[in-house]
């Protein structure tokens, strides 16, 4: 893990950047990180990650919910049944 407080950072960008494709670049200001420059196809893959996580845990609290209220789940092919699509 790099570290470059903003100061430095200012001059050096075009090194940070290149650095970054290696690992991620933590930007301190007052000795604390503050920011980060990551490569962009790390950051695609996190958000990719990020939104796919998003999903399962919407499925696990529907689950949850469908089971505080006693609630079970119809399956696909009874409701297409039900809709006159079968």
């Amino acid at each position: 893990m790099s570290e470059v407080a903003l100061t430095d950072a200012r001059n050096r960008l075009s090194t940070i950047v290149d650095d970054a494709h290696r690992e991620p670049v933590y930007l301190l200001k007052h000795h604390r990180p503050v920011a980060a420059i990551v490569d962009v196809d790390l950051l695609a893959h996190l958000m990719e990650d990020a939104e796919e996580l998003a999903d399962i845990r919407a499925v696990d609290a529907a689950w949850a919910e469908a089971e505080r209220l006693s609630e079970l789940p119809v399956p696909w092919d009874e409701v297409k049944h039900d809709l006159g699509l079968s």
